[in-house]
């Protein structure tokens, strides 16, 4: 049987006995059982604040909703916001009000998926105050020995890309803090409460987990594993299926011919995955309410899909197919396109770059991410 850390919480009360406890957490923050941790911490211990990232501790915001100060109802507690216009840290009147910090949030291995960045943020924020911070480890869904992608370039960070991670890099949240608190020489007082029952090789369905969707587009882990390449078409004038029943699984466009497209990408027999020729018309978000024709990708083997070979394939075969395709500009002036910020790189805006050569030059970057990261495994 797998167990995540909170379910074996209580194994560890003298972490938090006698402390006051402040906890970041999510809709996922549960135990196997569905127990909410905020309800064990409240129950157990001396829980005095909580930290809200995106999405909200209770998962009632959407995707870049900015989150106010409030009291949490069911239990009296204050929520402060970690995903403020101005900062996304842990202020120090925040860090006043707790003795410890708790972290647990369902993680889903990817690198431009924000929820590690809040860890990373807080356990720097709380090595800085002398703040204790404890990582509640779960299961990185997508496995712990695969690796896929370019290493970031540290002149792309964002919040969707802040530290120098591979695209898919095969670690836990735990393993991730352990390592970027060694790195960065942070020096925090850190403890892992570790996964049962969990070995590197699994994946989400092979734990025997239920899934519990981690925000409102990621609603099933398919979606989480096509993600690690589909997710590139954010930064893109394509929809990637955002206001559909299966974001990250449809891409699209008005300008696409739904049956050309599937018929170009399943010619190139992709490994694990086939294509469907669709059309749909996104109710939020980019086309909404308008007709797209596209894909919607099929997976037929996870262990031989490389879904970031599957995302960056279908992004060129859509550049070369039609004029229309673009790259999205910057949000702002003086920032960078959001395609580079998720690659890590300018390299896919690079003029006449094709998918082969991108994803070799990737593969040898993945592999020195594979091996520098053994060092951190916390589970064989």
């Amino acid at each position: 049987m797998v167990l995540n850390g909170i379910d074996s919480i209580l194994n560890y009360r003298h972490l938090f006995e006698g402390k006051r406890v402040g906890l970041i957490t999510a809709p996922t923050g549960l135990t196997r059982d569905f127990r909410s941790t905020i309800t064990i911490l409240h129950e157990n211990f001396h829980l005095t604040a909580m930290f809200s990232p995106e999405h909200g501790v209770r998962g009632d915001l959407d995707a870049g909703a900015l989150v106010d100060t409030y009291i949490d109802p069911f239990t009296s507690v204050p929520v402060y916001s970690l995903y403020r216009k101005d900062s996304k840290r842990l202020r120090a009147e925040m860090l006043e009000e707790v003795d410890i910090v708790v972290y647990d949030i369902q993680d889903v291995g990817v690198r431009y998926y924000t929820f590690i960045y809040t860890m990373l943020y807080a356990l720097e924020d709380c090595a800085k105050a002398n703040v204790p911070f404890v990582v509640l480890d779960r299961v990185n869904p997508l496995n712990g020995t695969t690796v896929e992608g370019n290493i970031l370039k540290p002149v792309f960070k964002s919040f969707v890309g802040n530290y120098e991670l591979a695209a898919r890099y095969g670690l836990t949240a735990g393993e991730v803090a352990t390592m970027a608190n060694d790195q960065m020489n942070w020096s925090a007082s850190l403890h892992i409460i570790r996964l049962e029952g969990w070995e590197r090789r699994m994946s989400f369905p092979q734990t025997g987990l239920t899934w519990v969707h981690p925000s409102l587009g990621m609603p099933r882990y398919e979606t989480a594993l096509l993600y690690v390449g589909t997710c590139l078409f954010e930064g893109t004038n394509c929809s990637e299926g955002r206001g559909t029943t299966f974001p990250f699984e449809m891409i699209g466009a008005p300008f696409i011919q739904a049956q050309q497209l599937a018929d170009e990408l399943n010619a190139k027999s992709l490994a694990g995955v086939r294509f469907r020729p669709v059309h749909f018309k996104p109710s939020a978000s980019k086309h909404s309410g308008e007709l797209c024709g596209g894909v919607q990708i099929y997976i037929t083997d996870i262990g031989a899909i490389k879904p970031l070979d599957v995302g960056v394939t279908m992004m060129f075969t859509i550049r070369d197919l039609y004029e229309q395709f673009s790259f999205l500009p910057p949000v702002k002036e003086g920032s960078r396109p959001f395609i580079d910020l998720l690659g890590g790189d300018n390299i896919y805006r690079t003029e006449h770059v094709q998918a082969k050569e991108l994803l070799e030059r990737f593969a040898a970057e993945s592999n020195q991410f594979a091996q520098m990261k053994q060092q951190y495994h916390l589970y064989k």
